[in-house]
């Protein structure tokens, strides 16, 4: 157990250390009680790491490693976080309040990963190209060198995973960056890594503040290619960056994710799918079904049933394996979902359920906020087009499909969709119709690691997950071998 009276070390390239930043608290979201200190990362620590990290990646081997050797080390991480999945979950739990049962579903998320790109990086095939002359070509994949990892609080250790598995699975070193008030899970992410047999020098976990310490990383011209998740300010901000550096970068950005349901829906697996989408997390979520279209024949009735189920959702104490909604990460950010919620109202919005702290003992040291939907309100107005990152759904009648997919597509964000409806046609049709990098239809929220995830627009470039994922993080080489029996014609 931590013990938040010590401060703890983070990792600059494999070394153990007292950051050089300031000293502050990780809060228990569920009480605002400390959980632990450490020293934020400092400029100085973030030159050590990458600088440490380019010469572990040019003498320890680790690159020069069969792809299968790199495996077998990928397979002993993943079956280190699954011998330790419960300390893990609950880790991740006083990290950022998210019910046990969610945590524990992370932990198993992270060891997935890294066992999926074990096998990607010991299937990767090269290429014998096409021959248009006397050459044998190929194309062959390299590592880059020094990555960075930056990542957000809402789901840290399966966001970490899904970088650190595929940028160390492809021969590189990863410098990670978590969230400032979430860098638990990385550091002890970093620990199996290392105790699995990736060499030390290859990984850092530098916390702190992301305008100091990622820019820093960002900047760097050690740094060949940053992988982020979080906000799309931030995310441009670095694309900015990036693109004075040549380097390419991977943003998964924020959403505003329409869930359409049509008259013929299955309607308890749409309500529950709904329920599901934006409430599961408290709504802390890139993809959470944010924006809800309802057929209109359909639609009081399925309101209220809807509005019943959310009133209905076990909000509480994230160590509870019956709660369902845990409090939200910090109280600055429930200050600012209350203020979504207050110009929602002030628009002409009618609060249907929730939008409030809820009441009691239990509740009063926690960033609690209850399950909330409002009617009553236009596409275009400011609370149903930005994202407000919490549980709070918007929901309106549609009459004519055409209009529909106007308006499910009128959003700056484009990162995933919500379809339900028995008719497979319109299914694939409206899958098809809306703009989103991700679409569900008669479900929501599901993933799988071989599956690619990103979105369009403002919610970001690239893609991460899926077999093809490793190649984020390798370079394209193109080789010729020349076979003809005489010198180039141009020499003679």
């Amino acid at each position: 157990m931590i013990n938040p009276n010590q401060t703890l070390p983070i990792c600059v390239a494999g070394q153990w250390r007292l950051g050089g930043g300031d000293r502050y608290a990780t809060l228990y979201p569920a009480t605002g009680e400390a959980v632990a200190h450490l020293n934020a990362a400092s400029v100085d620590d973030v030159e050590q790491a990458i600088v440490g990290a380019d010469l572990a990646f040019r003498t320890s081997g680790w690159a020069q490693r069969k792809p299968h050797e790199r495996a077998a080390v990928m397979y002993r991480v993943a079956q280190l976080i699954r011998e330790r999945s419960e300390a893990l979950a609950q880790l991740q739990r006083l990290d950022n309040g998210k019910p046990i049962n969610e945590t524990r579903n992370l932990v198993a998320s992270a060891a997935a990963t890294f066992q999926f790109f074990a096998a990607a990086c010991e299937t990767l095939e090269e290429t014998i190209t096409p021959m248009r002359g006397d050459n044998l070509t190929m194309s062959v994949y390299e590592p880059m060198g020094v990555v960075a990892a930056i990542t957000p609080w809402n789901s840290p250790i399966a966001s970490e995973a899904q970088k650190m598995a595929p940028a160390l699975a492809a021969g590189n070193a990863v410098v990670v960056k978590p969230a400032e008030v979430t860098p638990l899970a990385a550091l002890e992410l970093a620990r199996i890594c290392i105790g699995a047999g990736v060499p030390a020098g290859l990984i850092s976990v530098l916390p702190g503040k992301g305008s100091v310490i990622g820019d820093a990383i960002t900047l760097h011209p050690l740094v060949k290619r940053v992988s982020f998740t979080g906000g799309t300010i931030t995310g441009k901000h670095i694309a900015h960056i990036a693109a004075d550096k040549m380097m390419p970068v991977s943003l998964e950005l924020g959403g505003k994710s329409p869930t359409m349901v049509f008259e013929d829906a299955d309607i308890d697996h749409a309500v529950a799918g709904v329920l599901y989408g934006i409430f599961s997390s408290s709504g802390e979520s890139c993809i959470a079904g944010s924006r809800l279209f309802v057929a209109r024949a359909i639609y009081d009735s399925f309101m209220e049933r809807l509005a019943a189920g959310a009133a209905a959702l076990r909000v509480g104490d994230p160590a509870d394996e019956r709660t369902q909604m845990g409090p939200l990460i910090t109280a600055r950010h429930r200050e600012g979902i209350e203020r979504y919620v207050d110009m929602g109202v002030t628009d002409g919005g009618r609060i249907r359920t929730g939008g409030m702290r809820p009441q009691g003992s239990a509740f009063e040291r926690g960033y609690f906020f209850t399950p909330t939907i409002i009617e009553g309100l236009a596409n275009d107005q400011r609370i149903c087009q930005e994202e407000i990152f919490g549980p709070v759904l918007v929901a309106m009648p549609f009459d004519d499909e055409q209009d529909l997919v106007r308006q499910a597509n009128d959003s700056v964000y484009a990162l995933a969709a919500g379809i339900w409806t028995r008719d497979f046609k319109k299914a694939w049709r409206f899958g098809r119709a809306v703009q989103a990098g991700n679409v569900w239809i008669n479900t929501y929220k599901q993933f799988s690691i071989s599956t690619p995830f990103g979105g369009w627009r403002d919610s970001g470039l690239g893609r991460e997950k899926g077999r093809l994922g490793i190649l984020q993080y390798m370079e394209q080489k193109s080789m010729y071998w020349g076979l003809n029996e005489h010198p180039l014609p141009w020499a003679g």
